[in-house]
């Protein structure tokens, strides 16, 4: 955590003086914001967060919320003043995109920065290439526009396998086949990790037909001992219906949709 320190003499600067040399890890910008729920400055809110989220007392973790910021340093001559994309005393732009909502700065705008007004945030990625579903609460790329199952406000949730909020995670996001929604990175790494399953719901998140092709084979060429042929009852994950099926060790196999992804919720009776 920093200070500010003196302001240089009034010096007029070119507005793009210093573009893209100044900021941190998270945005390439020409100021640094002052935090208004603890005062102190920092490079971006990012930077803030982690810093209030490793201080030793829990009581003390907290987190900026952007639009309350008010303060804000240039970082070419090094004046505090109220938010706005031109310094007030050298004139340089601090930030290439601005936005006065989230008072947000950011050089690189090949990041295709937009702000959308139902979420209330700003995001990347270009606003052409996304819209707002309103039922799910956030921004999606257009590709799902009427092709995903809604859950409602899915996105103001964290994600089930890092639990970083989803909603404001600068990581990019997939929708499940149920209709949750995690981290794409989260969703890669489950599946070399041969996970299978919607870690909320328990729902198939992948096409298994030739998993369970393959199972159907091993079953059939491996016939349970006679002291092990009795049936049970199950719950299917995928379909939510349950069922009475031969008892196997391999794997229980729904009589409606046909999946293994199943739990068995009962003994069986014995034949």
């Amino acid at each position: 955590m920093e200070s500010s320190g003196s302001p240089a003499p009034r010096t007029q600067k070119p507005r793009d003086f210093g573009k893209s040399e100044y900021g941190c890890n998270h945005y390439r910008r020409r100021c640094r914001i002052r935090a208004p729920c603890c005062d102190q400055i920092f490079p971006c809110r990012h930077c803030h967060n982690e810093a209030a989220s490793s201080l030793s007392n829990p009581k003390d973790r907290h987190e900026i919320v952007r639009q309350d910021v008010k303060q804000v340093v240039c970082s070419i001559c090094d004046t505090e003043q109220e938010v706005a994309q031109l310094c007030a005393n050298c004139g340089v732009s601090m930030g290439e995109y601005f936005c006065d909502i989230c008072k947000f700065f950011d050089d690189d705008t090949n990041k295709g920065q937009f702000h959308c007004n139902e979420c209330g945030i700003c995001r990347v990625g270009g606003r052409d290439n996304f819209f707002h579903c309103q039922k799910c609460g956030s921004c999606y790329g257009v590709d799902l526009r009427d092709n995903h199952l809604c859950v409602e406000n899915s996105m103001k949730n964290h994600c089930p396998v890092c639990y970083e909020y989803l909603f404001d995670s600068v990581k990019g996001t997939s929708i499940m086949n149920c209709g949750h929604t995690m981290h794409t990175d989260c969703f890669i790494e489950m599946h070399s990790q041969n996970q299978y399953r919607c870690p909320l719901c328990s729902k198939t998140l992948l096409n298994m037909t030739r998993f369970w092709n393959m199972l159907d084979e091993e079953i059939a060429a491996t016939p349970m001992p006679e002291e092990y042929q009795y049936e049970v009852t199950i719950l299917c994950n995928d379909c939510v219906k349950t069922c009475n099926v031969s008892f196997h060790i391999l794997g229980l196999k729904c009589t409606n949709c046909s999946s293994y992804n199943t739990r068995r919720i009962s003994g069986g009776v014995q034949y």
